[in-house]
């Protein structure tokens, strides 16, 4: 890893929707690409958890919304959610959990070295779930893994999403069956044990984005493994969830990280 990634070379305040938030737009460094995410602090100096924001999709579909990263700052952490490479004017091209989870890696070195940030949680959304995984198995200390609709298996996710097939072939380079390592190695599940935090897996039973099997993987992976593990299966919710049910599991979820931090 860049002795360099994660530090940041360029600060631009962006319009918050809550004013007790602030936004501000950073470029950062990861393996020598000038990469982009957005980082939402509550107001004051007083030291809070951090928060790594890992977004699904790619390129414009599931781009970071600031409404949502401010949701969960006003939660009363200090949110960074890393763009990946070769977006919203990010230098580098996007590889869909291949090399840009060392954009994630060094968000999560940005975020450790801001002089607020005490432990580390780390939240993954659809596709962003792999990248949590990664992340967390890549830092042990991590305080805790959220995934909420997350992907778990890369090679369920091809079979499953006919529409994203040309795009994963494009990308990753061909298809399960070609290259099944290159599957393999975006798939976290076959490197389970060497998770350390507690992980928290929400998903709605009728999701047609990512289907519920790949909680159910993940769980039952967990399990065999005793690593510590809990579930919130919504079985009338897809993969969005109405906005009050979701703005009352944003504040159960984070209780929950607050609950496995060392600090609280």
């Amino acid at each position: 890893m860049n002795m360099n990634n994660g530090k940041i070379l360029e600060y631009t305040r962006f319009p918050s929707p809550n004013p007790r938030v602030e936004l501000t737009v950073i470029t950062y460094l990861s393996n020598g690409l000038r990469v982009k995410g957005m980082l939402a602090a509550p107001l004051g100096n007083e030291p809070l958890d951090g928060f790594l924001y890992l977004r699904g999709g790619i390129k414009n579909v599931g781009k970071v919304r600031p409404a949502r990263i401010a949701q969960f700052a006003a939660e009363g952490f200090i949110v960074f959610a890393p763009f990946y490479r070769g977006n919203q004017g990010g230098e580098g091209n996007e590889d869909f959990a291949g090399e840009d989870r060392e954009d994630a890696f060094s968000a999560y070195l940005l975020l450790k070295s801001l002089a607020r940030v005490r432990d580390i949680h780390i939240f993954g959304f659809s596709r962003g779930g792999v990248m949590a995984l990664m992340t967390a198995i890549q830092f042990p200390e991590t305080a805790s893994v959220v995934t909420w609709g997350g992907v778990s298996d890369m090679v369920l996710t091809y079979r499953e999403r006919k529409d994203l097939r040309r795009m994963m072939k494009r990308v990753i380079g061909g298809t399960p069956e070609k290259f099944p390592e290159r599957y393999r190695e975006r798939t976290p599940l076959f490197e389970m044990e060497k998770l350390v935090p507690p992980v928290l897996i929400i998903h709605g039973v009728k999701d047609h984005n990512v289907s519920v099997e790949h909680g159910y993987r993940l769980e039952s992976r967990l399990r065999s493994l005793e690593k510590p593990v809990e579930c919130w299966y919504f079985e009338e919710y897809t993969h969005y969830f109405p906005p009050v049910v979701n703005r009352k599991v944003v504040e159960d979820l984070s209780k929950w990280m607050k609950n496995q931090s060392k600090r609280w």
